[in-house]
């Protein structure tokens, strides 16, 4: 076995990850349809402004109320989730983000249990982690469905822990928010980030590592972080 590899029947770490801004970028075509519905009331939605709930979950938001108040009347919210929806698809590139499809890889050949932790709805996750053909290697998948509290509460990732079987001090969380960040480390796991272009405006600074792209991880630097593995 290679060093900083572990074994599926003796664990030394586990990882969880992410799904959205970190797998698959569905958090740009997000925005976009939405900049897009609100430009042609007349209203500026700003990357800052989207900035503020990316990687977070509050139950009573909703972007579209928000663009009644800016434009002065209540607005049809089922017509326009609707057209939200139809331009996300037509601009979402479903592919994983560049070197996550290699990581998982190189993880699961080394028998790395694997987890994902999402504050998104089952009906997201089950059928994007689909199309991308990841489900696979997870052992667990956490949404938001199966949690009271969503992040930036450390809810999901202490549930993708306990269905592992694996301490959270023994789990090394990958993310791309300040949220998500926040959320992983409440629940006493080292940290990875690797921000988006929306998301490397926000503070990532708390992160055990920041990284451009999961080309730079492996098992070794996972398993290093995670305190597994030799220098």
């Amino acid at each position: 076995m290679k060093s900083g590899q572990t074994s599926a029947a003796n664990p030394a770490f586990a990882v969880i990850f992410d799904f959205d801004g970190l797998i698959v970028d569905s958090e740009t075509p997000e925005f976009e349809a939405h900049r897009q519905i609100f430009a042609e009331h007349g209203v500026t939605l700003t990357a800052g402004e989207w900035l503020e709930e990316v990687g977070s979950y509050e139950p009573n938001r909703n972007w579209f109320e928000r663009l009644g108040r800016r434009v002065g009347r209540t607005l049809d919210h089922v017509a326009l989730r609707e057209e939200k929806r139809r331009r996300f698809w037509q601009v979402v590139i479903m592919e994983p983000m560049p070197g996550i499809r290699r990581l998982l890889d190189e993880l699961s050949a080394a028998g790395v249990p694997l987890a994902l932790a999402s504050s998104s709805e089952l009906s997201w996750i089950g059928r994007a982690t689909t199309m991308l053909d990841v489900a696979r290697y997870f052992r667990t998948i956490v949404t938001g469905n199966d949690v009271t509290r969503r992040k930036p509460d450390p809810e999901p990732y202490l549930l993708a822990a306990q269905r592992l079987g694996v301490p959270p001090a023994c789990c090394v969380a990958i993310e791309d928010s300040e949220h998500g960040l926040a959320a992983a480390r409440a629940a006493g796991m080292k940290t990875v980030v690797i921000p988006n272009w929306l998301t490397e405006m926000q503070d990532l600074a708390a992160a055990d590592r920041r990284v451009r792209s999961a080309e730079e991880l492996s098992v070794e630097v996972l398993a290093r972080l995670a305190g597994s593995g030799a220098e």
